[in-house]
């Protein structure tokens, strides 16, 4: 009697647990479906430094002992500043004598001139006496001798002034020449004087005042800071999208709460062939002064807004089965019934989310269940919608 009642137990108890299992199996299943979104920002992000597009390392052309030093790090200099300074006693002392061998060739010169005009000053004398000499003979009133012998003369005093011509123009590649010797010396004795070449951030002072240097040793690191930018770099896999023009915003490692609005300015042509990355380079729209005298170097976040999506379905990628970049698998709901299906995808947002680039039916609803064990094909669904 009791084995029987067991017995009957026991059936019963399976009957239930299969109804349960059933009824679980086969009744209506609770999904999320993916919620239309509007005004969706579609970035690209990267890991970039502070750099800076015109930078140099500055120093003297010639060698020499550094005398002064007038500038230091941090400082913002005006192009022609005076930054350092070399010894020059020696070169003032050539500067000096070069001067006085130009004024010594003047002299000459203008000696020269002198005699020149004077020799033609005698020529026109004795070209005048012949010919007064000439007109006499022709009336019988001087001899052929000394009409001879002043012709003779006037034409000594054409090869004097021959001669005095050549000798001004000696005088003159003369003091060219002194001249262009004085100038060479006034540039080497400038070249004991460093100033900046362009508007100047000083990044590092090199050398210090005693040191000897040589020539184009650096003394200085310098940059434009106008020039100031950020270079990052992007997945290539990705970068397909980027474009001139495009707002990026920059994070710094160093003030992380602060974001930078910036504008892409330069792609390169050529991508990094060992990271497979696309190099982009971006500049602050309206920067202050604090954010151009940051550090260069340092490293940076960048999130490059590609284009903003209107209205739009956007999938997170556990939901997608099989996704190779472009489709995948995804579980729908159409006309209350669970179904596979293939769909096109476009640009993956920085949360891991890609958008449907296919257009959906209006009885197609894409599901966004973590959980897909209890998903299968043809059974009902129940679903309620949000974004994920």
């Amino acid at each position: 009697m009791r084995r029987s009642a067991g017995l009957a137990a026991i059936v019963v108890l399976a009957a239930v647990a299969g109804g349960f299992l059933w009824w679980r199996s086969q009744a209506p299943v609770a999904v999320t479906v993916a919620a239309i979104e509007r005004n969706v920002e579609a970035r690209l992000f990267g890991i970039g430094t502070i750099e800076a597009q015109i930078s140099a390392r500055i120093g003297f052309q010639i060698a020499g002992r550094i005398v002064s030093v007038s500038a230091d790090q941090g400082q913002i200099l005006e192009v022609g500043t005076v930054i350092a300074r070399l010894d020059a006693a020696v070169q003032q002392a050539r500067v000096q004598k070069a001067q006085v061998a130009m004024q010594q060739s003047e002299t000459a010169l203008a000696k020269a001139r002198a005699l020149l005009e004077r020799a033609r000053v005698n020529h026109h004398q004795k070209q005048a006496i012949a010919e007064r000499r000439q007109a006499l003979v022709e009336k019988g009133a001087a001899t052929r001798e000394a009409t001879d012998e002043a012709r003779t003369q006037a034409e000594i005093a054409k090869a004097d002034v021959l001669v005095a011509e050549a000798e001004v123009s000696v005088a003159t590649v003369a003091r060219k020449d002194t001249a262009a010797s004085a100038a060479i010396e006034q540039a080497v004795f400038d070249q004991h004087t460093l100033f900046t070449p362009f508007r100047s951030r000083i990044i590092a002072r090199l050398k210090e005042e005693g040191s000897a240097v040589n020539p184009a040793e650096p003394v200085f690191s310098i940059i434009a800071p106008e020039t100031v930018w950020v270079r990052a770099y992007i997945d290539e896999a990705l970068a397909g999208t980027l474009k001139l023009g495009q707002t990026a915003f920059v994070r710094l490692r160093s003030d992380p709460n602060t974001i930078v609005e910036t504008e892409v300015v330069r792609i390169d042509e050529e991508n990094d062939r060992v990271t497979e990355e696309r190099r982009l380079y971006v500049r602050c729209k309206n920067c202050s002064p604090e954010h151009l005298a940051r550090h260069l170097g340092e490293q940076a976040e960048v999130e490059v807004v590609t284009r903003k999506i209107e209205s739009g379905l956007f999938i997170p990628l556990y939901a997608i089965a099989k996704y190779n970049g472009r489709e995948g698998t995804v579980w729908t709901v159409e006309d209350g019934k669970l179904h596979r299906r293939v769909v096109k995808f476009g640009e993956r947002l920085l949360d891991g989310r890609v958008v449907v680039a296919d257009k959906m039916p209006d009885n197609v609803r894409i599901v966004i269940n973590r959980d897909a064990t209890r998903l299968r094909e043809g059974r009902a669904a129940r679903m309620a919608e949000r974004a994920p």
